[in-house]
């Protein structure tokens, strides 16, 4: 079922919630976004090395990591009109992680970007996460091979660090010891 949404409309997530439909939306400053066709294997498989590398490390650590699709509310207590899907993100406070959605900004948030989304990923939604709090960003360009990690030095400035494919690990700065190693994650 397709859902009939008007781009000049303004939408809460309250009303996100009673979409009946099959495609996936995202939400920014509530205006819907389709999240159509879905990523392409090649896509999914660097995020699924990714995930694999956070989600082994935190296994038994306070922080949980959660891959997509997972509702992320990033203003819940202004407009709430802002709910995403990033490829990867990691939750320290629990608090924060409801039934339906995370509620509030994740600590670090990973966006696999492909040539359909690369300005969406990159500058809309990071701005928004920047804006919401987010601790760290990594937009991963796999096509390019390289990696910028944003760094929110909670001011509203960010500081910018870029990783080549082939670099050893790359650190999150707020979990010591958290690492990826990109030279296992493939090359597409």
């Amino acid at each position: 079922m397709s859902l009939a949404l008007k781009l000049d409309e303004y939408y809460t997530y309250a009303e996100y919630l009673t979409w009946d439909t099959n495609d996936r939306y995202e939400l920014i400053d509530g205006v819907p976004y389709l999240m159509s066709p879905a990523p392409s294997p090649a896509h999914q498989s660097v995020v699924a090395e990714i995930f694999n590398q956070i989600y082994t490390y935190l296994r038994d650590k306070p922080c949980r990591a959660f891959s997509s699709p997972t509702d992320v509310r990033l203003n819940p207590d202004g407009g709430d009109d802002t709910v995403v899907q990033p490829d990867i993100l990691v939750v320290c406070d629990r608090n924060k992680i409801e039934k339906q959605a995370i509620k509030g900004a994740p600590d670090l948030v990973i966006e696999v970007i492909s040539p359909s989304t690369r300005n969406y990923d990159s500058m809309l939604k990071l701005s928004r996460y920047m804006e919401a709090g987010v601790r760290e960003c990594w937009i991963v360009d796999a096509a390019n091979y390289y990696v910028r990690v944003y760094v929110n030095n909670g001011d509203g400035t960010e500081t910018l660090f870029v990783y080549n494919w082939d670099a050893e690990a790359i650190p999150a700065s707020f979990i010591e010891g958290l690492a990826v190693d990109m030279r296992t994650v493939p090359r597409v």
